[in-house]
């Protein structure tokens, strides 16, 4: 039991593999080669003569170029920025070879990829179709497989999900996250299958978050929605994913809500009642305006001494003030050509 644990904390924790400079074992191996080459031709010109020593060379030099050769040939590995092989020896974790350059490993280390027949995301899947021009079928199917591990940001973007806020309103919402692998004896060891992994994590993180939150909240404050607190949303969004997708060695970058709608079912009702409560707010800027220019007009009169107004006349002009400030219609002009009492 504690030997198991044990073995499990050696697989999670990322050690470098031991390397070799990759450039001067190649060069070493040509030499090494076209020595072999030279034994064997010059042992075929010496045949006529019996010597233990050529015997020797023959064999030193048949068994490099059919064992020792393809084997360093093997161990040479080449790799770009941001890239990494994560190698096994006989199923066993070996190591985490990093960095750009040309190397030369273990030849029996083999890179190790989730996903190795092919559907991992980041794999490389060639598909070499061969059709038969007489009968139209599949004659050969050819597929490689890249083993190498993307240590580069990679964006996932899923589908959009239909969730029920806070207020029980089904909405559309899509999300992206920036993420990339920072462990990848975690990423190889750890989960069957990371991009996968982390698809599926950020989908449950989302349901999670989105019900915490209504859609909108009425009036100017809309602080504490999806839609007034979207930075709030994607911080949690990012914290609730990056506690998720830990155990496979990932690291959330960023996360962002790229798309928020209401579901179809209710988007008709919805629109009209934005519309209403704009309307609403619309008419109640219109009727504090007219009020306050109703208050100064009666001020202005009453200061400059234009007009005195009585109860009656005051209550006949502010009614009249605000039909023609508030409505929706223009005025028409009336002329009085008498008294006004």
């Amino acid at each position: 039991m504690v030997k198991d644990e044990v073995q499990n904390e050696v697989v999670n924790e990322e050690k470098q593999a031991p390397a070799l400079n990759g450039m001067a074992i190649l060069l070493l191996n040509c030499l090494l080669t076209l020595a072999a080459c030279i034994g064997i031709i010059y042992y075929v010109l010496m045949a006529v003569t019996y010597r233990p020593a050529s015997i020797l060379m023959l064999t030193a030099s048949i068994v490099y170029l059919l064992i020792v050769m393809p084997l360093l040939f093997a161990g040479l590995k080449i790799l770009k920025p941001n890239e990494a092989y994560v190698l096994t020896i006989f199923g066993k974790y070996y190591g985490t070879l990093r960095g750009p350059g040309y190397f030369f490993v273990n030849p029996f280390a083999t890179a190790t990829k989730p996903g190795d027949d092919g559907h991992a995301e980041g794999g490389l899947n060639l598909e070499l179709v061969l059709k038969n021009a007489n009968q139209g079928e599949t004659a050969k199917t050819v597929r490689h497989v890249n083993k190498k591990i993307s240590l580069k940001a990679m964006t996932l973007n899923n589908d959009k999900q239909k969730i029920n806020d806070l207020m029980g309103n089904p909405i559309e919402i899509g999300i992206v996250v920036i993420w990339r692998v920072v462990n990848t004896a975690k990423a190889v060891f750890s989960v069957d299958n990371y991009s996968e992994f982390l698809s599926i994590q950020c989908d449950s993180a989302l349901r999670n978050i989105v019900r915490l939150y209504p859609y909108d909240l009425p009036g100017d404050d809309d602080e504490g929605s999806l839609r007034g607190s979207s930075q709030e949303v994607a911080d949690k969004l990012k914290v609730a994913i990056q506690d998720k997708v830990h155990v496979a060695g990932l690291e959330v970058i960023e996360a962002r809500i790229t798309h928020l709608a209401y579901a179809p079912e209710i988007a008709a009702a919805m629109l009209q009642r934005q519309q209403a409560a704009a309307i609403i707010d619309a008419r109640a800027a219109i009727v504090k305006g007219a009020v306050d220019m109703v208050e100064m007009a009666l001020a202005q009169l009453r200061n400059n001494g234009i007009v005195e107004l009585d109860e009656e006349r005051k209550a006949a002009m502010v009614s009249n003030l605000l039909v023609v400030l508030c409505g929706n219609k223009d005025a028409q002009p009336i002329v009085n050509s008498g008294s006004i009492y």
